[in-house]
């Protein structure tokens, strides 16, 4: 695989990593082509396959582990697996685009240490965990056992910040969206238009 560059965020539900990387697809001056992870959950309210994630059911997902489809892949919890395709990267690629990320931490991680050079890596920090418990009660999508499962692993995921090239602190959206894109466009070579 060789193609341009790789953006990485990277954070636990809820610290507003998802925003972030909307935000940046909207800046045409950074050639940014989201990456569309594959998982083996299922659908959440309007999502659709090859637009939000790729829905793969476990069986076929652990087809494509024992293939190495997968660039990064991970079970983040029993029978709820993750991962990015290496065809959706390629795809991407030849496309002739800048790939961003919108992934996990473990796997963040892993394309990190893969393609070290072509990958910056961002943290999203929340508030603090109160804010990120009171967030994910807003979504509405999951229950309160969910919640806690993601509490739970946001204390862990918090411990690996320092593992990433950078780490924005997501305490007010507006100065995180703009410190985001001053870090994305000094990485990939762009100036703002005016």
């Amino acid at each position: 695989m060789k193609g341009g560059k790789l953006i990485i965020f990277s954070a636990p539900s809820g610290s507003g990593k998802t925003t972030i990387v909307r935000h940046l697809l909207k800046q045409p001056e950074l050639n940014l082509a989201f990456s569309v992870s594959a998982t083996s959950r299922l659908s959440r309210g309007e999502e659709k396959d090859g637009e939000h994630y790729y829905f793969i059911k476990v069986p076929e997902f652990k087809q494509h582990i024992k293939n190495d489809d997968f660039l990064e892949w991970e079970e983040v919890y029993r029978d709820n697996f993750y991962g990015t395709l290496n065809s959706e990267v390629e795809r991407l690629w030849a496309e002739g685009k800048n790939v961003i990320f919108d992934i996990d931490v473990a796997g963040g991680l892993r394309i990190k240490k893969k393609f070290p050079k072509e990958t910056l890596a961002v943290f999203v920090k929340p508030p603090s965990i109160d804010e990120l418990k009171i967030r994910l009660k807003k979504r509405s999508t999951e229950s309160d056992d969910k919640i806690n499962m993601r509490i739970a692993k946001a204390s862990v995921e918090l411990a690996t910040a320092p593992q990433f090239d950078e780490i924005i602190k997501n305490y007010d959206l507006a100065i995180a969206l703009n410190e985001a894109h001053e870090l994305v466009a000094e990485f990939v070579g762009a100036t703002k238009k005016k």
